[in-house]
């Protein structure tokens, strides 16, 4: 048995977090000791949790202000190994276990584009955070973990880190949780009573997400075939997309719910589930989706569905940004009704085998 830390802000409910929720809850089950520190406290997947993963919420405001509540809590645990997540996060754990004499301890991991994260960044202290941790990572001795080879690429060229100090790992996307889930009645009203297609995408309602394109897709698609189209999420883009819906003549057949903690029953009685994003790590909705054989199809963005996908070879793979191709690629998909099996393509992703991987990577 090995004690494991992970450090993450909060359990809000975006994918790194519900992975990691995932992970904590793998490794407790396979009979680590697992705690799960939190910088600030709460979120929709801290419902989640397994009640034998140690749930520790620090209660700060902002990032870099937990240094002294995260130093006192990782020193009263005495952990083997520690795995921070997200950038922000890996440069305070970064100067906590420096502080204690422990960077030969920790494990720091990436979960999007780096440069493209980093170029979204407006306020001060974010920028200076993104300018800081290549020179932390660089000075690990173990790898960063990054969810894709895309973002290991990514990093690698937009940074100081060589291209030996990064290494890759599985999410946790499919779980004994997952697949119950799977075989429950959908909720969402469209899909309980289909009458035409029902298309699905899931996502926060941001730029990085394309919405905005998908919806200019879905329009062109409806002169081709009646279908509807229901997004799953929550984000500052909300009104801005249903005033595009509403300048689209789409209100009656696009939905926005809200976001959702567990949907894969609704991915499962879905039509087609459409990856719009402009750019990602490694797309956890996709996979859930294909986990199910709900057919998919995703843009060739930065980073994630290309592997996943492997090159198109699996299932559709849009040219990057082209709404005229993704409309086409909708209608021929719907028309098709082609049945799939993606069940190989996405065994890598189960949660025994993501925390077997980084169990090897946090504990070598």
């Amino acid at each position: 048995m090995a004690i494991i830390v992970i450090v993450m802000h909060d359990l809000r409910g975006g994918g790194a977090e519900k992975m990691m929720v995932r992970l904590a809850n793998q490794l407790s089950a396979n009979g680590d000791s697992v705690h799960l520190v939190l910088t600030a406290e709460g979120g929709v997947n801290k419902k989640f949790v397994n009640e034998n993963v140690n749930l520790v919420e620090l209660g700060c405001e902002r990032t870099l202000s937990s240094f002294g509540k995260l130093r006192k809590t990782l020193k009263a645990i005495e952990p083997d190994a520690i795995l921070s997540v997200l950038t922000h996060i890996n440069v305070i754990a970064g100067i906590t276990c420096f502080s204690l004499g422990w960077q030969s301890k920790l494990s720091v991991s990436e979960r999007n584009a780096f440069s493209l994260d980093r170029a979204l960044k407006t306020d001060r202290v974010m920028k200076l955070v993104y300018f800081i941790a290549p020179f932390i990572y660089q000075l690990l001795p173990k790898p960063v973990i990054a969810v894709s080879k895309g973002v290991a690429d990514d990093l690698v060229e937009h940074t100081m880190v060589k291209r030996k100090n990064v290494t890759t790992a599985s999410n946790p996307v499919i779980t004994v949780e997952t697949i119950e889930a799977s075989k429950s009645a959908p909720q969402h009203e469209w899909i309980i009573n289909s009458d035409i297609p029902v298309l699905l995408s899931i996502g926060r309602l941001s730029h990085q997400k394309g919405f905005d394109l998908l919806l200019k897709a879905f329009s062109l698609v409806q002169s081709e075939i009646k279908c509807r189209l229901i997004i799953y999420g929550e984000g500052e883009l909300r009104e801005d997309l249903v005033e595009q819906v509403n300048e689209l003549s789409l209100s009656e057949v696009v939905s926005f719910p809200g976001y959702i903690a567990n949907p894969i029953a609704e991915m499962k009685a879905a039509d087609l589930y459409i990856l719009s994003s402009r750019f990602e790590g490694s797309p956890n909705a996709i996979v859930e989706a294909m986990s199910v054989n709900t057919p998919v199809i995703a843009f060739d963005c930065p980073h994630g569905p290309k592997e996943i996908l492997r090159d198109g070879t699996v299932a559709p793979l849009v040219e990057y940004l082209d709404v005229d191709a993704l409309a086409k690629a909708i209608v021929s998909t719907l028309k098709a009704k082609k049945p799939v099996d993606y069940t190989q393509d996405v065994a890598r992703f189960s949660s025994a085998n993501s925390a077997n991987e980084y169990r090897r990577l946090l504990l070598e």
